[in-house]
């Protein structure tokens, strides 16, 4: 199950200053948060669903919503340490109707996550989900790999990291369908009673699409007003944008 072997090893790596620009793009999409049902859709260690939180000022109510229960725990820890409240639950991008959500205001998506979903079938069914859920004129906001990005910066790419007792090394390669890349993932924590390394492994599969095919499955989910980006202040996309932003509102 992603990331379920290492939340806490990614949520160190990871670069926190991108979530304050992901909470920046969505005030500037949708302006102020305060009083809003709002979801955070795979919410992972809750840093994003606390800044939105924090912005409420507890005027509305935040929800975060992740596969991963290794990830909840840590959110949980996390939201606790910084006295926001905000509802935690476990699920399915592809499954959302069956959790206990209000008629939601916003509900976003970022970080690539739905890149995840491998399969055009399986990203058409969340988005009818992310509908459902929503409440009508509701905005749905997310982020993608761009073209660009799986298929010329991805494939070959290698980083590798070290601290003391831990190290890290990510290498991107190809996937087999077209527009997709995996990655290979190995955490080597020292473990004493070992006396040596502990090597972790995951590998993801991810994917993107053609921004037609996704306007087509928004449209297809009853979206409508499909507005996208290339970047976070909203600038235009170009041949080699690494990220595409949409915006979608609930027809």
């Amino acid at each position: 199950m992603m990331y379920q072997t290492f939340a806490y090893y990614y949520d160190l790596l990871m670069d926190k200053s991108l979530y304050q620009q992901w909470l920046d793009f969505t005030e500037q999409r949708v302006g102020t948060l305060a009083g809003q049902q709002i979801l955070d859709l795979a919410c992972g260690t809750g840093d994003l669903a606390s800044l939105y939180a924090q912005r409420q000022n507890g005027n509305g109510q935040v929800y975060g919503v992740d596969l991963s229960e290794e990830m909840l725990s840590l959110a949980s820890q996390r939201l606790a340490n910084d006295q926001v409240d905000v509802t935690l639950l476990q699920g399915d991008f592809r499954q959302l109707s069956q959790l206990d959500l209000p008629p939601l205001d916003l509900v976003t998506c970022y970080d690539d996550s739905l890149c995840y979903l491998t399969d055009l079938s399986d990203l058409t069914t969340t988005f009818k989900q992310v509908a459902q859920v929503l409440a009508p004129q509701g905005t749905f906001l997310f982020d993608l790999h761009s073209l660009y990005q799986v298929n010329e910066v991805f494939p070959g790419y290698m980083y590798n990291y070290r601290e003391e007792d831990w190290a890290f090394m990510w290498a991107s390669f190809a996937g087999e369908a077209s527009n997709s890349v995996t990655h290979d993932l190995t955490f080597f924590v020292w473990d004493d009673a070992l006396g040596g390394y502990d090597a972790l492994n995951e590998t993801h599969h991810e994917r993107t699409y053609p921004l037609a095919t996704v306007e087509a499955a928004l449209q297809t989910a009853g979206f409508t007003q499909i507005q996208t980006f290339g970047g976070f202040a909203g600038e235009a996309i170009t041949a080699t944008t690494p990220r595409w932003f949409v915006q979608a509102q609930r027809g």
